[in-house]
């Protein structure tokens, strides 16, 4: 997602919840508890399958899992809208720390943290 798509996106939801009276409730408290109930529904499509599993899952399950994604985003996306945070410039600059963190020549193919190598 571009960056004029995710603004456009921050804009569709602040028009939506504005024309049904819902910013009251869109506190950031409100928001991070929906994101993260949101996130539980869709762990719970993984839930119990093996790794293989989780990989080859037929389209009717991506589709719903589709739909889990998009709560998640919109919620996210929400959250980030009412605290002010510009969502991507925060991802850009959490990839140049997580680049630092994680050198490729140090950590190709391995999943030990940065403190462990």
């Amino acid at each position: 997602m571009d960056d004029d798509a995710l603004e456009t996106l921050k804009q569709e939801l602040r028009n939506f919840a504005a024309v049904r009276g819902w910013e009251k409730f869109h506190s950031p408290k409100n928001l991070a508890m929906a994101l993260i109930g949101e996130a539980g529904e869709l762990v719970e499509h993984f839930q119990w399958l093996s790794e293989r599993q989780s990989e080859e899952l037929p389209r009717s399950k991506v589709e719903e899992i589709e739909l889990e994604l998009a709560d998640v985003l919109i919620y996210l996306v929400r959250l980030a809208d009412r605290l002010h945070v510009d969502l991507a410039a925060a991802a850009k600059k959490k990839l140049k720390l997580n680049d630092e963190k994680y050198p490729a020549d140090l950590v190709h193919g391995s999943a030990k943290k940065y403190r462990d190598y």
